[in-house]
């Protein structure tokens, strides 16, 4: 088996299953043919293939994508559930041979996310072989088979949904054949000065050692070095009350730990007119600036996974299934737009502030004296951390 198109299980049918009660059985069937698109019968072929799927999340209340970390929920628990749910999951994570592409963390949403491992396929027999998967988007190669997008969009919840799927090599990784990754990140005008940031951000373009831009983890990441292929800044259509809403746009290979939370925190400094754009400069001049100063990253909440880029991989989704998505995602605009309006109603039924109130301090809180980056106390370098890790070497 070299490529994403049906194959024999050679595990057969687990026996267990056929020892449940009747009752229970009967039940079963029920919840199962209320799953439209499921057809029970799928559990008894022994057909497996290997596909991507594109996942969307709002990550606001998850610890994260990965479920490694042990605390639930995460999107990636949400996902095997409902795998598991539809008896699409062949095996266990490991024998489904399953990778991810980003493992996003607590909070951090998603557009674009990928994963790849082994379902249950419809169709019988292997098809021919092909190198590339974009020549697997056949007719042949989906006609007929499980409509994967609509089974798992019912079964998921409201913050998580598939947004099409494509049979893949068996050779392909969603982490490792990956080409990019695209960012972006939401935030208010205000009173930053947009083109101060967009200047320092084209600053960030090419490869450098980012290690002074991440939180660094000297036991497992050894090289820091990191592609940006590209940097914008642009509005987004949605105002609040003479606020502008806009987005950074980072692209590149791969990023670090934190690396994009840590770069916006640095052009918000320069925003706001803390710091220079020079300050850039500074930071990737990891001989000069060894130890990473020490600042708090943004916030994780308007973070995005826009996008992960692959050669030749085209995602599919019927149009049933599409209809009932966009239905289901128009349906939560509407829902958040409704929670806004509230809060807006909220804000214009607060007391009124006296004349002292809005005179003092210009109606705005005092802020603390800004310290320069570069000024600041600093955290170990990667030596200072391995020589730490290693005291006998």
């Amino acid at each position: 088996m070299v490529d994403g198109s049906a194959v024999t299980v050679s595990r057969p049918v687990e026996k267990s299953r056929e020892s449940k009660s009747s009752g229970s059985n009967t039940t079963k069937k029920k919840v199962q043919e209320k799953i439209s698109g499921y057809n029970a019968s799928i559990v008894n072929y022994q057909c497996k293939r290997y596909v991507a799927l594109k996942i969307m999340y709002f990550g606001q209340r998850f610890y994260g994508f990965a479920s490694e970390a042990q605390m639930d929920p995460t999107v990636e628990s949400e996902i095997f559930g409902a795998l598991e749910k539809t008896r699409l999951l062949v095996g266990d994570k490991k024998e489904s041979q399953y990778s991810r592409c980003g493992r996003t963390d607590k909070g951090v949403s998603s557009v674009g996310q990928v994963i790849a491992l082994f379902v249950r396929s419809k169709l019988k027999g292997t098809l021919p072989n092909h190198e590339k998967s974009s020549e697997f988007v056949s007719k042949e190669q989906y006609e007929g088979e499980i409509d994967y997008v609509r089974v798992l969009n019912q079964v998921l919840p409201s913050d998580i949904r598939v947004l099409g799927w494509c049979p893949v090599p068996v050779g392909f990784s969603a982490r490792f054949s990956c080409l990019s990754r695209e960012y972006k990140y939401f935030f208010w005008e205000e009173n930053l000065n947009i083109s101060a940031m967009e200047n320092a951000g084209k600053r960030l373009i090419g490869e450098h050692d980012f290690r002074n831009f991440c939180k660094m983890d000297a036991v497992n990441v050894h090289n820091y070095r990191r592609h940006i292929s590209s940097f914008a800044v642009s509005p987004y259509d949605v105002r609040f009350d003479g606020n502008q809403l806009w987005a950074f746009e980072i692209k590149g290979s791969a990023f670090l730990w934190h690396q994009v939370r840590c770069m916006v925190a640095v052009l918000f400094l320069i925003g706001q007119g803390f710091e220079s754009p020079d300050v850039i400069d500074a930071l990737l001049d990891t001989t000069k600036t060894p130890r990473k100063p020490q600042y708090i990253m943004a916030s994780e909440i308007p973070l995005v996974l826009q996008s992960c880029e692959f050669q030749d991989v085209k995602f599919i989704c019927s149009s049933d299934a599409g209809l009932a998505l966009r239905v289901h995602l128009a349906k939560e605009c509407q829902t958040f737009q409704l929670q806004a309006a509230i809060f807006k109603e909220a804000l214009l039924s607060c007391v009124p502030m006296t004349n002292d109130q809005s005179s003092l301090n210009n109606g705005k809180m005092k802020k603390a004296a800004h310290v320069p980056l570069m000024s600041r106390p600093t955290e170990p370098s990667y030596a200072e951390r391995r020589a730490k890790l290693n005291p006998a070497a």
